[in-house]
């Protein structure tokens, strides 16, 4: 019970940060629904390689780069949503970069028509955001999660 709330209360504080800052910004997203999704697995299965920042990070920046690409490409349709998330469910098996929210960009990509800007905020920013709050986060309560001394698993596939 214990570990639930310390978890529950750690989305909590991730989350309202990112929604804070979004606030703050109208003119650029801070935040994005596959991040509570991103959160669920840095709090809860901190130990799973889909939670491992390295993970986090590509995954989100390739899905939604693949969103990106494939809406450049054709434009909105229903293949296109199709094609973006293979695409991105593609790169991340190819560079083992997995993480099942990221799977979600290439719809908002495709959907809300979204530029190359998208992938850097709010897709990266807002990932390395989750990435550091989740070593910190983690670290503070000593649990098992990335250390600086595995910075080698970050370009290592």
């Amino acid at each position: 019970m214990k570990n639930n709330i310390i978890s529950a209360f750690g989305g909590f504080l991730c989350i309202s940060a990112l929604a804070y800052l979004n606030s703050f910004d109208v003119s650029n997203l801070w935040l994005i629904p596959p991040f509570g999704a991103s959160m669920v697995l840095v709090m809860s299965v901190h130990e799973s390689p889909l939670a491992h920042p390295r993970n986090i990070l590509f995954g989100h920046m390739l899905s939604a780069l693949s969103g990106v690409f494939v809406f450049s490409m054709l434009g909105f349709s229903s293949l296109s949503v199709g094609l973006a998330v293979g695409l991105a469910i593609f790169l991340m098996m190819a560079t083992k970069t997995v993480h099942p929210p990221a799977g979600a960009n290439p719809i908002i990509a495709v959907l809300g028509a979204k530029g190359i800007s998208f992938v850097l905020m709010p897709v990266a920013v807002g990932a390395s955001f989750i990435v550091l709050f989740a070593i910190i986060y983690n670290k503070l309560l000593k649990r098992k999660y990335f250390t600086f001394k595995d910075w080698r698993q970050l370009i290592r596939y």
